[in-house]
């Protein structure tokens, strides 16, 4: 059975690229709208970073791609699976300058390697995941601006 593999979101941003992209790449910026009780990156290809989420939850990423300020990419644990996992999937975020701002898209691939039930948990997961964070991306822009 074939299962959908990429979830794809594009938002329109009202903030130059450099904004966004300070948002998406550093400590400060991840943790004001991803990690809600802190982040650390070593932007560089192969670098570690990790989200600190509220009840004891973090998510552990590898940087693989940086082309600023144009595309991010890293790799991530997939949720609902254990910690010691190795599977992961990847996320790339794409910015593209746009007369009024910036235009986000985030493709998050990788899920087609899953079993039925982790697929579903997943997939759905970082869907709803995706559309709740990329609003607090926007909303953590405007309250910046």
């Amino acid at each position: 059975m074939g299962f959908p593999d990429r979830i794809e979101r594009t938002v329109d941003l009202a903030h130059p690229p450099a904004k966004v992209w300070a948002a998406l790449t550093t400590a400060d910026g991840l943790a004001a709208w991803f990690g809600n009780n802190g982040a650390s990156i070593d932007l560089r290809p192969g670098g570690d970073a990790e989200l600190l989420f509220g009840n004891g939850f973090h998510q552990h990423m590898r940087v693989e791609r940086i082309e600023e300020p144009h595309v991010f990419g890293f790799t991530w644990q997939i949720y609902g699976l254990p910690q010691d996992d190795v599977r992961r999937t990847y996320v790339e975020f794409t910015l593209e300058p746009t007369p009024s701002g910036t235009r986000l898209t985030v493709t998050e691939t990788g899920f087609a390697q899953l079993p039925d039930d982790a697929h579903d948990t997943a997939f759905k997961g970082n869907t709803n995941g995706w559309a709740e964070k990329l609003d607090e991306l926007g909303t953590y822009l405007d309250d910046t601006a």
